[in-house]
């Protein structure tokens, strides 16, 4: 259950209406006025409060430099996700041999890390709420380490699922935490871009992982030395977050306005007008959503605001089809099983982990740009261009297999890799969204509670595609088929998003809660309106237009 902070007995909250208020009014030098009291009342409080006692505290003279440093440490926990998910994808041509495992037991063995992030996932909720998001990812550090050294050292079958179960949850429950944390602590201008470097590390992490696979592949139990390397990344994450602070925004949300501000000024500064313009916001709307809560028939249980609020509801719905167009495409499956796909058609296993790298490095390239110009271009502009190049991705590389590699071996492979290529490249983009998105649609006093629901589908989709895709490409008799249903969703997916998906992008997460207030027609009525215009655009040659204005966008 969500603890609703107590008023601060020191600060009365000024006069606001709705969080994430346009400041252009006719009162826009009263807020100011209001702005500027607040801020210099919370100076009075730490300097007569003193100095703060922290072993691992540590200042920049930019506050942008320890933005980017939190966040570098942060987005670690991509990193070892992606690190995981392509170590096994290597482990995968020894493994199942050395262990004496069936098909059914590997594709467990496989499947164990999604299903273990699932059960991680439900730890979001009461870590993030009563510890904070810093110590949730510690926590997710300890997780990693231990499921690490237990796949290294798994004797078994149950061991070693065991092993990726521990492995798993430390997973779920930093990648439901890291991306809230970021967003939560950096400036509106660059929240999509630096939400982003979440996904480009896990990118970075699986190009890793299959580069790792190759270095010990030439060593006896060499899947083991493979599956035990990430202790060593887990071990350097769990050390940087101990220098990183918690959310301001969690404090708040606790009452602890004080250490909030301390933070807020650590991170973000009090010199600009729009930092400190944040700060009041950002309180106030904790005030507007303590009083909604507190007046509500929920107030008692939060979480059912998820299903008996209209504006909750609207961002759970669009939260998590985001991730299912994600993963029911059919990345984890691809991703899992590539060094498997590469030896079907005509590698053997030695070239199948190296040609690896070609999906892993197309991936990781793909997501620079979306790093660098999420905010630019906005979430809708980069859903609805990546959709149509992954679906034309998958129908290449469904395509090669209705050769015979054997016979046709330079078009079938010639044909797999470059729709691997196109695949990956349009899916790296598309990726960060299903992270963007869910970290930053919920409102603040929901955001942990929607955050365990959003991750725990995640996993769990990802635990459905792999663990079935043995079976789903026996079913359709071929491999082809099998990822041409996955092609037929993303094209599924690109009407959905055209229809139902708000722009987001240069919004405060107070300012955000506005856009999901409005009826969802109005959304859909909006977008049409939009894409009409665009579509003329289109026709005029006006591109930058298309791809930068602020709503407009398709």
């Amino acid at each position: 259950m969500a603890s609703i902070p107590e008023k601060d007995p020191h600060w009365m909250a000024p006069e606001f209406t709705k969080p994430g208020q346009d400041f252009e009014h006719d009162d826009h030098v009263n807020l100011h006025e209001d702005v500027d009291t607040l801020i210099a009342q919370m100076e009075t409080e730490i300097e007569a409060a003193g100095p703060q006692k922290d072993m691992f505290a540590i200042n920049f003279k930019n506050p942008k430099h320890f933005t980017y440093f939190l966040v570098v440490f942060a987005s670690m926990g991509g990193l070892l996700s992606g690190l995981d998910q392509s170590l096994i994808s290597g482990a995968n041509l020894y493994l199942p041999k050395d262990l004496g495992l069936d098909s059914k037991q590997s594709s467990l063995v496989n499947a164990g890390m999604p299903l273990g992030a699932v059960i991680g996932a439900f730890l979001i909720s009461p870590c993030n709420e009563y510890l904070g998001r810093r110590m949730s990812i510690l926590i997710a550090c300890v997780l990693y380490t231990i499921g690490a050294a237990l796949c290294a050292g798994a004797i078994d079958f149950p061991m070693l699922v065991v092993a990726r179960l521990i492995l798993g949850s430390g997973v779920g429950l930093e990648g439901g935490t890291v991306p809230v944390y970021v967003a939560e602590t950096v400036e509106r201008r660059l929240r999509g871009n630096l939400v982003s470097l979440y996904q480009l590390m896990i990118a970075l992490g699986e190009v890793l992982g299959y580069a790792v696979g190759a270095i010990f592949l030439g060593l006896p139990g060499n899947w083991r030395y493979i599956l035990g390397s990430s202790v060593v990344f887990s071990t350097i994450m769990g050390i940087g977050t101990l220098y990183v602070p918690e959310s301001p925004r969690w404090l708040m949300h606790k009452g602890d306005y004080l250490n909030a501000f301390r933070v807020w000024k650590r991170i973000r500064g009090t010199e600009t007008r729009e930092s400190r313009e944040e700060f009041y916001e950002m309180k106030s709307s904790l005030e507007f959503e303590v009083l909604q809560v507190s007046e509500g028939r929920t107030k008692r249980f939060p979480w059912m605001d998820l299903f008996t609020n209209p504006r909750a509801r609207r961002a759970l719905v669009y939260a998590n089809m985001m991730i299912f167009l994600g993963q029911f495409t059919g990345i984890n499956a691809v991703m899992y099983f590539m060094s498997v796909l590469m030896g079907s058609i005509g590698f053997d296993n030695t070239q199948a982990n190296y040609m690896s790298l070609v999906g892993g490095g197309a991936l990781l390239l793909g997501t620079i740009p979306a790093v660098f110009y999420m905010e630019l271009c906005g979430r809708r502009f980069w859903a609805l261009a990546m959709l149509p190049g992954f679906f034309t991705g998958l129908i290449l590389v469904g395509v090669s297999y209705n050769f015979d590699p054997a016979v046709d071996t330079v078009l079938v492979q010639g044909l797999y890799l470059t729709g691997l290529v196109i695949y990956m490249a349009f899916f790296g983009c598309y990726a960060t969204l299903t992270w963007v998105v869910p970290s930053e649609v919920y409102p603040t006093y929901l955001r942990s509670y929607g955050m365990t629901v959003s991750s725990a589908w995640m996993f769990l989709s990802s635990f459905i595609v792999t663990y079935n895709f043995t079976g789903m490409f026996q079913a359709f008799t071929g491999i082809g088929l099998c990822l041409g249903f996955y092609g037929g969703i993303a094209v599924l997916g690109w009407f959905y998003q055209l229809l139902f998906m708000p722009e987001t992008k240069n919004k405060t997460l107070e300012e955000i809660d506005l856009i999901f207030e409005r009826p969802t027609m109005v959304i859909v009525k909006e977008n049409i309106k939009n894409s009409r215009a665009t579509c003329k655009d289109l026709m005029k040659g006006r591109f930058r237009k298309v791809a930068t204005e602020t709503q407009r966008v398709l």
